[in-house]
């Protein structure tokens, strides 16, 4: 058996609530759902989706389709998603960020990654397959096995990416079945009127000094190198809605934390055409882009829907459009005839914005200094009010919100805080509800994993602590979390290496003991936009490391049904500074930007070598002389003293043998680079 089929037999059989599948003894944790029982266990996190399926199934049959395929996504690809966009989550009662549901016409079945499989087991019922993987080769195999032969599979091709649907494409053609796209979203039609209606709030325009720089200049950038490239091509797409915010220095929240509005743009070499609500612009940002008119920069203002009609005009002429396949939809792809396309994986804006300018790079810290005070007063909070029952995950999560709203220059949370205590830490993602909430305890380990938006920058971090004793597991996989923490932020590699090469660094202490986590080493950050920013990060669809590149470190360990660790900090890419230097261009490492210390408690020294240590001090120096200031000014002498406290430094002689394991860093690095070229 191939394996696509073996792992979709394997997700049927083991994790399935379907008719037929094999028994097993009922499940004794209340928390998750249990199809095998008579009657079946739902936990009260669960939802009752029988009529949404009925509804939905009722208009598939109207149109003829047999299987219909809902992502979790929006026509911009976007990772979080306004509530009127949560198609996936109102019809399946799933609210991870990543799944894909396919609905039969007596079936129904979801597939998301391992972030998301308890969270998943937790909220669905027994209307639902949960498939633990997310490969289209084991959605297609689920699809060919429910769907007969010369059956309609349909699915919103404006929902779609252009590699999702030709994988979608190849995988069904020849077996009889048609992929048919229905520009009408079915999920729509039968949430009806109870979905959401769509945001009527302001798009502003970013102030000045908290632009990196003018609109008009980034305009010109992109010009510039639209004229530099081979193909010479005459107008950029962007889909992507924090492409055009950066673009053109505007802001709006139209998706919950993020600070972006609906909307794209068709920059060519002497126009420029915004398709976004009109009526929605404030004075200020439309004056500001209607400056250059009439000219190449002045900005042609049309309404939101009518940019595919527009595209398929201007698709008419001898034209070349250049666009970033990782954002833009089939639906609109399809519009331009192929030879008409210079399709990349990102668009120039997207790489433009990755690094970020002297200005940008200052706004930046600036903001995780302040951050850094929100968290510290946080963390003092629980020290004070846990050990006295008051404090559950729910209420912990509203108060570290508050602390940082009350920070100059704040804009709220830039994602919806996770505050996890005991097992439920042990769900990489994680979000607790005022009615499930778990009260905070100095016996159970506790993560928090929380950031806020700035005018000036965003921020992500993850700290995890414990008030009691924790057990010599907790404290041994905290230590090597940490470690991996460290060893990555004090890599020194070539430029132009790609993050997935030197990602395994942040796991090799987990793995010398054979523990690893199930997601991403990091991920890019933006300047009061997306808190999870592309192209930048560790995975296989990033780019290449850049000095002026943002980007977290999060290494974890999980432990189902007991606890969880993670340890993320911001790092900002730099040269390094290096006695020899080989090649034209010089050695890269991380600078940290984050500024909070680590739970002293869950260390073990012994663990540590030399030089780690050395590196832990080294960052405690840092956060006195960064943070201790800033504490100052806000006259929090309470906050001052617990961060001098908490930053003493350590005695290197604490460190155990693993200084033996530098060696081997050095050379596994030297093996990794040689043999992937970076």
């Amino acid at each position: 058996m191939s394996p696509p089929l073996w792992i979709a037999a394997w997700a049927l059989l083991l994790h399935g609530c379907a008719a037929g599948r094999a028994p097993r003894a009922p499940s004794t944790r209340s928390d998750i759902r249990d199809c095998t029982a008579e009657p079946p266990y739902l936990p009260p996190t669960a939802t009752n989706t029988t009529a949404r399926l009925a509804v939905l199934r009722s208009i598939l049959r109207t149109h003829g389709v047999h299987a219909y395929i809902v992502p979790s996504t929006d026509a911009h690809m976007s990772e979080y998603i306004s509530e009127r966009d949560a198609r996936l989550g109102w019809l399946t009662g799933f609210t991870g960020s990543a799944g894909t549901a396919v609905v039969t016409r007596d079936k129904a079945a979801l597939w998301t990654d391992s972030r998301y499989w308890t969270q998943a087991e937790r909220e669905l019922d027994c209307n639902w397959e949960l498939q633990r993987t997310t490969s289209i080769e084991s959605i297609a195999t689920w699809i060919l096995k429910e769907v007969p032969a010369e059956g309609n599979v349909s699915l919103d091709p404006f929902l779609f990416s252009i590699d999702t649907w030709n994988s979608y494409s190849r995988a069904l053609h020849g077996s009889g079945r048609t992929l048919l796209p229905l520009e009408t979203n079915l999920v729509d039609q039968a949430w009806g009127d109870q979905r959401p209606p769509p945001s009527s709030s302001e798009i502003y325009s970013l102030p000045a000094e908290f632009t990196g720089s003018r609109w008009q200049d980034k305009v010109a950038g992109i010009r510039q190198r639209m004229e530099q490239h081979a193909r010479r091509p005459t107008a950029v797409l962007l889909s992507g809605l924090e492409e055009t915010a950066w673009l053109f220095n505007l802001r709006g929240d139209d998706i919950p934390y993020n600070p972006v509005f609906y909307s794209y743009t068709l920059l060519t070499n002497t126009t420029i055409s915004l398709f976004a609500e009109q009526s929605r612009l404030s004075q200020e940002a439309r004056q500001s882009l209607r400056s250059g008119c009439p000219g190449p920069l002045c900005v042609e203002l049309h309404d939101y829907g009518q940019v595919s009609a527009h595209l398929h005009r201007y698709a008419q002429g001898n034209v070349t459009v250049w666009l970033g396949t990782e954002y833009t939809t089939y639906g609109l792809y399809a519009i331009v005839p192929q030879e008409k396309l210079l399709e990349e994986s990102y668009s120039p804006v997207m790489t433009a914005k990755a690094v970020k300018n002297a200005h940008e790079q200052e706004m930046l810290r600036a903001a995780h200094v302040r951050d850094a005070v929100a968290v510290i007063q946080y963390l003092l909070w629980l020290e004070r009010t846990v050990p006295q029952g008051q404090v559950d995950e729910f209420s912990g999560a509203q108060r570290i919100d508050a602390f940082r709203w009350a920070q100059e220059h704040s804009r709220g949370p830039s994602f919806e805080s996770i505050s996890a205590s005991g097992l439920n830490a042990a769900l990489a993602h994680y979000s607790p509800s005022n009615g499930s909430s778990r009260t905070l305890s100095a016996r159970e380990m506790y993560l928090f994993d929380t950031g806020g938006q700035y005018l000036d920058g965003t921020t992500d971090i993850t700290r995890t602590v414990h008030w009691g004793e924790p057990t010599p597991l907790q404290k041994e996989a905290y230590t090597r979390v940490l470690m991996g923490n460290i060893d990555l932020f004090r890599l020194v590699f070539p430029s132009n290496t790609a993050g997935r090469t030197v990602e395994s660094f942040a796991r090799r202490a987990l793995w010398d003991i054979g523990l690893n986590y199930g997601h991403g080493t990091g991920h890019g950050i933006g300047n009061f936009l997306s808190v999870h920013e592309w192209p930048v990060g560790f995975q296989s669809n990033n780019v290449p490391l850049e000095a002026g590149m943002f980007t977290s470190i999060e290494p974890g360990y999980y432990q189902d049904g007991d606890f969880g660790i993670r340890i993320e900090d911001i790092a900002l890419v730099v040269e390094a500074q290096t006695e020899h230097q080989s090649g034209e261009k010089p050695f890269l490492t991380f600078e940290v930007v984050s500024l909070v210390p680590y739970d002293r408690n869950l260390i073990d020294l012994s663990l540590l070598s030399p030089e780690q240590i050395r590196y832990l001090n080294s960052y405690y120096e840092k956060i006195r002389a960064h943070v201790g200031p800033e504490l100052r000014r806000q006259q929090l002498e309470d906050e001052y003293v617990w961060l001098q406290e908490s930053t003493e430094p350590f005695a290197v002689s604490s460190a155990g043998s693993a200084a033996a394991g530098s060696l081997a860093l050095a050379a596994l690095l030297s093996v990794l680079l040689s043999g992937l070229g970076a």
